[in-house]
Order: structure tokens, then C-alpha cells, then sequence
């Protein structure tokens, strides 16, 4: 047998066939994948977030993998999937029964806001006529037809899930899947997705490094700041008696992902209406509670998760919060800030390298004319 000869280096013609083929193949892949581009976003969020406790569990298992992968992968059913199947259950049936309520008259948000606004000082009446908000049937009208309409959109949203049972379980299932092979793969799926990107080995560790960062922080600073804060309103919620508590400590979490916005604008309204109505006490501990407990949980528990390499300004995380949202439905509210972030990181390593080849031109000496 004569020996095989040694590749010869591509011309530059082959080299643009090639990158052509390569944009190709991966745009291609791209859009089969993006049926299902949420299950497989989440497969990889939930392997990120959950790679240290795989890691873990390989020393008692004696570097086992497989094993070590399923039982990670039983540990995020548990206190991941299968509470937010509860919670999401139990919100569809409330949402429901809401919208069942307002339809039947026995519900009037509309009638309640005319009691707030007829417990109004005096003044506070002028100055809604002066700004042409003190005609009082035009706001509820107003008001109950806006709700009436989030709580129709909600009556439909559980319905068109009911009808795409199919493709839900298809997403959850394929999810599932990813999560064993990434948390199992995870590290050679990385080796070999860091060999093939053509940058120095300092940029590839930095940008990998700064996107499991970025993960992690956003779910675990936004998400579960948010989770905690709507569990702690739902349950003021439920000790007072009010109804649907379930469906405002999920809209309490919800706002709670947006800077300066959060979720007094569920309790500050109904603090409010206590108020108005006599109920003074439930009134004012609501308040206290919302002040002291519900908005201290940002300012004490997301410094702690965030940390303050990846902190960003509040403006940018509302926007591609709501930017993300827009464009990538529910799963945007991560996916947005995500990418803010690794905007922010790429700029800066690119500003870093400027920097960098800067100083070296400067050192270098100076040329002789």
C-alpha cells in the first residue's frame, strides 16, 4: 500500500464553497429545529443551571454518567416540572373561573373602582376632573372591558393548550430528551463546539464562560427573585380571603420580572380598596407586608444570585425583557436579557482587544524615516 498523501490546503475559492455550504447546512438545521425552538432553549437552560448537581453527583455514583444524568434529570422533575404543572393547572382553573365570575355579573372590578374613587378626598376628585378622568362611567366601563378581555384571552390560552395537548407533550418530551444527552455530553458537546470556532482560546473561554454566567444569573437572579415574590403575595392573598389567589401571585411573579414595575401593582390596588372600604386593618398590613417583606426580597436576594460581574442597568433589563417577550412569546423574558448580556460581553471583549492591540502599537518602536 503507497501512503496516503497529506491534505492539500484549500484554495480560496474552496474556502468560500465551503463557508457557503457550512451557513447553509446550519441555517437549514436552524429552521427544522425551530418548531421547537422553546423546548430545545429550555433543554439547554435547565442542563446550564442544573450541570454543577450532575457534576456532584458523579463522585458518589463513581463517574457513571448515564446514571448520574437520569437521577439529575429525576431531581428537575421534581422540584422544577412538576410543581409548575400543579401551578399551572390550578391557574388555568382559577383564570377560568374568574372570567366565569365577571361574565355573570358577580364579579364587578368596575363597581369596585367606583368605590375607591367615591372614598376620594375632595381634592383628589378636582384634580381627576382637571386631567378628564372623573367621569366615573366611562372608567368602569373602561376597566371591566379590559379585564373582561385579559380574562377572555386567558379562557383561551387553556383552551388552545387543551387542543395542542399533542405538540405539548412532543416539546416536554423532546425537552426532557436534550436535558439527559447535554447534562450526560455536556462537556465533549462543548470541547468540540470551542475547537470548531475559529477564535484565540482567551476570547472562546471568556464568551462560553460569560454565557453559562449570564444564564444562570438571569434564571436564577430574575426567575426565582420573581417565584419568590409572588409566592409571598399569593399567600398574603390567601390569609386575607381574596379570591383567585393563585392567579394573582402568578401575575404578582410575572411583573416582578420587570424593573420598576414589579408587583405592587397587583397589592398597592387592592391595599387601596381595603382602605377605601373600611377594612383598614387588612388594608394596612397589606401594605406593610408589600413594603416590608414582598419589596425587600429584590434588594436582598438578587445580589446575592446576580452578583455584580454581570449586573445591568434596569432600563436595559425592562427593555429586552419586553423586546424579547415581543418577539419570542413567554420564553422571551429569558431570552431577552440573555442576549442583552451577551451584547454587553462581546463589546467589552472587543473593546478589551483594542485596547490591548493599542498598547502594543504604542509599544512598539518608533520607525525610522
Amino acid at each position: 500500500m503507497t501512503p496516503s498523501s497529506p491534505p492539500r490546503p484549500w484554495s480560496q475559492l474552496e474556502n468560500k464553497t465551503f463557508f457557503l455550504l457550512l451557513a447553509g447546512v446550519t441555517l437549514a438545521f436552524g429552521w427544522i429545529l425551530w418548531p421547537f425552538y422553546g423546548a430545545v432553549f429550555w433543554g439547554v437552560v435547565m442542563a446550564i443551571l442544573f450541570a454543577p448537581l450532575f457534576r456532584w453527583l458523579l463522585r458518589p455514583l463513581k463517574q457513571r454518567r448515564t446514571l448520574a444524568a437520569l437521577c439529575t434529570l429525576l431531581v428537575i422533575l421534581v422540584i422544577v416540572i412538576l410543581p409548575m404543572s400543579l401551578i399551572a393547572a390550578m391557574l388555568v382553573k382559577e383564570g377560568n373561573g374568574l372570567y366565569l365570575r365577571m361574565q355573570s355579573g358577580e364579579l364587578n372590578f368596575g363597581a369596585y373602582f367606583g368605590k375607591i374613587v367615591a372614598a376620594l378626598p375632595h381634592w383628589v376628585s378636582n384634580l381627576l376632573d382637571r386631567f378628564g378622568l372623573g367621569n366615573l362611567g366611562d372608567l368602569q366601563e373602561k376597566l371591566s372591558s379590559v379585564l373582561a378581555e385579559a380574562s377572555q384571552t386567558l379562557a383561551t390560552q387553556a383552551f388552545s393548550i387543551g387542543q395542542n395537548t399533542l405538540d405539548f407533550v412532543v416539546s416536554f418530551f423532546i425537552m426532557l430528551y436534550l436535558m439527559f444527552f447535554l447534562l450526560r455530553d455536556g462537556a465533549s458537546l462543548l470541547r468540540r463546539m470551542r475547537d470548531a470556532i475559529p477564535l484565540d482560546s482567551e476570547t472562546k473561554r471568556q464568551l462560553f464562560g460569560k454565557f453559562t454566567t449570564v444564564v444562570r444569573a438571569t434564571v436564577k437572579g430574575n426567575v426565582l427573585v420573581a417565584v419568590v415574590q409572588g409566592l409571598l403575595g399569593g399567600l398574603a392573598f390567601w390569609f386575607l380571603g381574596i379570591h383567585a389567589a393563585v392567579l394573582w401571585a402568578v401575575l404578582m411573579a410575572f411583573l416582578s420580572l420587570l424593573p420598576a414595575v414589579g408587583a405592587v401593582l397587583i397589592w398597592l390596588p387592592v391595599a387601596i380598596y381595603f382602605l377605601v372600604t373600611g377594612a383598614v386593618w387588612q388594608g394596612v398590613s397589606l401594605i406593610a407586608y408589600g413594603v416590608l417583606v414582598i419589596g425587600l426580597v429584590d434588594n436582598v436576594l438578587r445580589p446575592v444570585l446576580v452578583g455584580k460581574d454581570i449586573k445591568m442597568p434596569d432600563y436595559l433589563v425592562l427593555i429586552s425583557t419586553l423586546g424579547g417577550m415581543a418577539i419570542f412569546g413567554l420564553n422571551g423574558f429569558v431570552i431577552g436579557p440573555v442576549i442583552a448580556a451577551m451584547f454587553m460581553a462581546v463589546w467589552d471583549i472587543f473593546a478589551g482587544k483594542l485596547a490591548v492591540t493599542a498598547a502594543a502599537q504604542a509599544a512598539l518602536p518608533p520607525r525610522q524615516p
